[in-house]
């Protein structure tokens, strides 16, 4: 809301400037110097460089020893950024947590923006005294700086470096300054307005061709996650999906330490979750204190979460967490970051779209393959079983007889393991059986049909009752990408599948085992290595690991995928 009594920027500029004539020499003599710092103030257009140019100018102006700027936030309650000049690293260190501007002189200025000069700080009754660390502070002048009418902060100045007080002269020039800095502050926030928006646009377009290329699914999630972060400013970005047993999973995180969040289950009656499945956007202060919060936002301070909803259909949800003690997000971000969460949303649908089509495709192939060695190659092998045992009655030579029956009996095995194949292409992903050793044995049963032969098998240990549902669930999946890379990219003659449930991890803990061995190439330097990447991922998420060792050709030719996880 504009002040009433807020001057026009260039009218009060004139008037301060047209103020000087005949007060004294002193004050005319430093009408170059204000020019100057005029001049000075005006360059640059980022924001953030133009406030700390502003204090410099400032103290540089009145002479004074220290000086700051007090952005005030969008309650106009407090301060949302301190911009200080004369404070070196380690003093600011000792202070420790930067003003807030609830107390003292400083939410004096916020409440009644009024210039304020002082003699001495500690003879005024609205003074709160200064932190442990702070260096001394006598003399004392405060000025508002108003952008467009409206305030935006508060320009402080303390300690006149010749030890006296600040006379008037100086209030008149940082009058003159505040108001240019309120100029110069308007075109700054206008500059980095349209630049956020240009990076919040760019942030989109490689979201969306992440998501909709012929990548990995789990990377494109991640590509959200990384751009959220960036444009944010956020120390994570955080993207859930919603869990099967309820709720919102996290999928994929962009963090110094992303692993201990992945695979985390929000249940659907947290408050937030309940928020956000329905569309809406949360936005918390401070997620470490608010009531509100869940695992994983408990270690962080300012917080967005945002629902990835289009079409009316909520998707998942977006959150973008800043450290404890940072500033507060912007209207301005809130609304960008929003709509990024939409273009995500769509983007994500558009995704989903493009893979049901090719699963159709998929299983439409499936079906074609399943009725062509149901009607064709089961009844040929079925028909030269027929005359190979046509022709063991015949003979007369008992090494004949014993070699042709071997050979029926092959037959026999073959027309089975491809039967099994048939009713593995036949079944839907929900008709999945719930065991995990048979969901082991389809996995490797489908890789039989595309690799031209059967991967062999073993299992170590009671694999249904000690390995748990979500272990479970990512031990096949990564057996699924083991196996696809070994019939992608290896060229492989032979492929072993062991699973041990029965091994001891590093740390002491019982674990369960899958390893995948091929005779084939190995992996080329230089290759893509997304779907390790994956794998790791799923296993440290679950505290295990991933690796690979040589394989099982002559002189450890090939690959072996090792997965583990505790049990």
């Amino acid at each position: 809301m504009t002040a009433p009594d807020a001057p026009d920027p260039l009218a009060a500029a004139t008037q301060a400037t047209r103020s000087l004539h005949g007060l004294s020499t002193e004050l005319t003599a430093r009408v170059p110097l204000l020019l100057e710092a005029m001049r000075s103030v005006g360059t640059g257009p980022e924001l953030h460089t133009t406030l700390d140019r502003i204090c410099e100018t400032a103290a540089e102006l009145a002479g004074a020893r220290y000086a700051a700027i007090g952005v005030i936030d969008q309650e106009r309650e407090g301060l949302s950024d301190f911009v200080t000049y004369g404070v070196d690293e380690d003093v600011a260190h000792r202070i420790g947590h930067r003003p807030d501007g609830h107390a003292g002189l400083l939410g004096a200025l916020i409440r009644d923006p009024q210039t304020i000069r002082l003699a001495d700080v500690s003879d005024d009754p609205r003074s709160a005294g200064f932190p442990p660390g702070h260096p001394p502070m006598r003399t004392f002048l405060g000025v508002p700086i108003r952008v467009q009418g409206e305030i935006f902060g508060n320009l402080y100045l303390a300690e006149k470096k010749d030890g006296g007080a600040f006379n008037d002269y100086d209030v008149h020039m940082v009058r003159v300054l505040a108001t240019e800095a309120g100029i110069a502050i308007g075109n700054a926030r206008l500059y980095e307005a349209a630049r956020q928006r240009e990076r919040w646009i760019d942030g989109s377009v490689a979201v969306t061709t992440a998501l909709l290329s012929d990548g990995d699914a789990d990377d494109a999630l991640t590509v959200v996650a990384e751009q959220a972060r960036r444009l944010a400013d956020a120390d994570a970005g955080i993207v859930l999906l919603p869990a099967g047993e309820g709720g919102l999973e996290v999928v994929a995180v962009s963090a110094d330490e992303p692993v201990w969040a992945l695979g985390l289950v929000i249940p659907p009656e947290s408050p937030v979750v309940e928020s956000l499945l329905e569309g809406e956007a949360v936005f918390l202060a401070d997620a470490s204190s608010d009531s509100r919060t869940t695992t994983p936002l408990v270690r962080y301070g300012p917080a967005m979460l945002l629902s990835l909803q289009s079409g009316g259909r909520v998707l998942g949800a977006l959150a973008v967490p800043r450290v404890r003690g940072a500033r507060q997000f912007t209207e301005a971000e809130r609304t960008l970051a929003a709509q990024f969460a939409s273009q995500a949303a769509l983007a994500l649908m558009m995704a989903e779209a493009q893979r049901d089509r090719e699963r159709l495709a998929v299983y439409e192939d499936r079906d074609r393959i399943a009725r062509d060695l149901h009607d064709l190659v089961i009844q040929r092998l079925f028909a030269t079983g027929m005359m190979l045992e046509s022709a063991q009655r015949k003979s007369i030579v008992p090494a004949v007889r014993e070699g042709v029956g071997k050979a029926v009996d092959e037959l026999d095995v073959t027309i089975q393991e491809i039967r099994t194949a048939i009713f593995a292409l036949q079944q839907g992903p929900a008709e999945a059986p719930s065991g995990l050793r048979t969901r082991v044995l389809r996995e490797i049963n489908m890789a039989a049909v595309p690799l031209g032969f059967k991967p062999a098998h073993r299992f170590l240990g009671t694999i249904d009752a000690t390995v748990g549902e979500l272990t479970g669930k990512n031990l096949i999946a990564a057996l699924r990408e083991a196996l696809s890379n070994a019939f992608r990219h290896a060229e492989a003659s032979r492929i072993e599948v062991v699973l041990d449930a029965t091994v001891t991890l590093p740390d002491g803990a019982s674990g369960v085992r899958l390893s995948v061995a091929d005779d084939g190439i190995g992996i080329p330097s230089g290759g893509r290595r997304s779907g390790l990447r994956n794998l790791a991922r799923r296993a440290e998420s679950l505290g295990g690991a991933s690796w690979c060792d040589p394989g099982i050709g002559e002189d450890g030719a090939g690959t072996t995928v090792v997965w583990q996880a505790p049990l």
